[in-house]
C-alpha cells in the first residue's frame, strides 16, 4: 500500500468514527457540554501520555517541545479543536445534529480553499465544479435555517484551521496529539476541580456506569484524532476536503433517521445537491488517476 492509499484509508476510518459521535455524547447527560469537554480533554491527555510511552515516542515529542515553529502550530491546532469539540458537544446534546452536519459539510469547502489560497494547491476544472455545486448545497442548507447558521460557521471555520495546522507542522500523529491535549489539559482539569468542589460536577453521582462512559472520553477522542493527524500528512488538502464529505453524511443521516428531527423540502435538496459535487468529485479523481497511469506506462514503455 502506498503512502498516499495508507491516507486515504486513514482519513475515511477517521471520519466514519466521527460520523457515528451523535449517538455517544447523548449518553454523557446529564453533564453539561463544557464538563464533557474538560473531562475529555483530561482522558484524552492521560490516553496520550500511556501512548507516548508505549510507543516510546517521548524522542519525538521533545523533538516538539524544542522547535518552535512546529509548537507554536500544534498550540494553534489545541486552541482550534477545543473550540470546536465545546461547540459540537452543545449541538448534538441540544438535539441540533443536522445543523452541526451543515457545519462539516461546510468544511470541505473551507478546507480545499485554504489548500488553494494558502498552500498554492491546483484544483482542475471539474474539482471546481463540484466546489460549485457543493457550496450551493450549503447556501441552500443555510437559506433553510432562515438565520445565520453559527453552530455550523464556527465547526467549518475551526476544523479547517484546525487541519491546515496540522499539514503545516507534519509531526507525528501520536506526539502531535500528545502536545496538544497537554497544552489544554491542565486548564480542563482545574474546571474540573472546581466545579467538584463546588458540588456541582456530574462525574460519580449518576452510577458507575456514567462515569466510566466520561472516562472512555479519550480513548474515543484520540482514536479518530490519530487517524486523522495520520491521514493529513500523507494526503492533499483537497483530498481531506473530499473525505470530509464522509461525517456529516453518516451525521445527517442519523439526525433525521435515528434521533427524528425535523427534515424539510429544502434540507433534501441541500442533502441531494452535496452528494451531486461527492458524485462529481470522484468521477474527475477517478478520471484524473487513470490518466495518471496511462502517461506512467507511455513512460515506462518508451524508457
Amino acid at each position: 500500500m502506498t503512502d498516499v492509499r495508507r491516507g486515504l484509508a486513514l482519513g475515511v476510518g477517521a471520519y466514519a468514527l466521527w460520523g457515528l459521535f451523535p449517538l455517544y455524547w447523548p449518553l454523557l447527560e446529564p453533564s453539561g457540554a463544557v464538563e464533557i469537554l474538560a473531562h475529555r480533554i483530561v482522558w484524552s491527555g492521560l490516553t496520550m501520555g500511556l501512548l507516548v510511552l508505549g510507543l516510546r515516542r517521548r524522542h519525538e515529542l521533545r523533538a516538539i517541545v524544542g522547535d518552535r515553529r512546529v509548537r507554536l502550530l500544534l498550540v494553534v491546532a489545541a486552541v482550534t479543536i477545543t473550540i470546536n469539540w465545546t461547540v459540537y458537544i452543545y449541538g448534538v446534546n441540544s438535539g441540533r445534529v443536522v445543523e452541526t452536519s451543515l457545519g462539516y459539510f461546510i468544511n470541505p469547502l473551507v478546507t480545499v480553499l485554504m489548500g488553494v489560497l494558502i498552500l498554492r494547491e491546483r484544483l482542475r476544472p471539474l474539482q471546481w465544479a463540484a466546489l460549485g455545486v457543493g457550496f450551493a448545497a450549503v447556501c441552500v442548507l443555510a437559506f433553510d435555517y432562515g438565520r445565520p447558521p453559527w453552530i455550523a460557521l464556527v465547526l467549518a471555520f475551526s476544523f479547517g484551521t484546525y487541519g491546515l495546522a496540522k499539514k503545516s507542522a507534519d509531526v507525528g500523529a501520536v506526539e502531535s496529539l500528545a502536545f496538544e491535549t497537554a497544552v489544554i489539559a491542565p486548564f480542563a482539569l482545574g474546571y474540573l476541580v472546581v466545579i467538584g468542589a463546588a458540588g456541582d460536577s456530574q462525574f460519580g453521582t449518576e452510577g458507575l456506569g456514567h462515569a466510566v462512559l466520561l472516562m472512555s472520553t479519550g480513548i474515543v477522542t484520540a482514536i479518530p484524532l490519530i487517524l486523522f493527524g495520520a491521514a493529513a500528512t500523507r494526503v492533499s488538502m483537497v483530498s481531506l476536503g473530499l473525505l470530509q464529505y464522509l461525517a456529516p453524511t453518516m451525521q445527517f443521516v442519523l439526525g433525521v433517521a435515528v434521533l427524528r428531527e425535523a427534515m424539510t423540502t429544502g434540507r433534501w435538496i441541500g442533502f441531494s445537491l452535496v452528494w451531486s459535487a461527492l458524485v462529481v468529485f470522484t468521477y474527475e479523481a477517478l478520471r484524473h488517476r487513470r490518466r495518471q497511469l496511462m502517461v506512467t506506462a507511455q513512460a515506462s514503455a518508451a524508457s
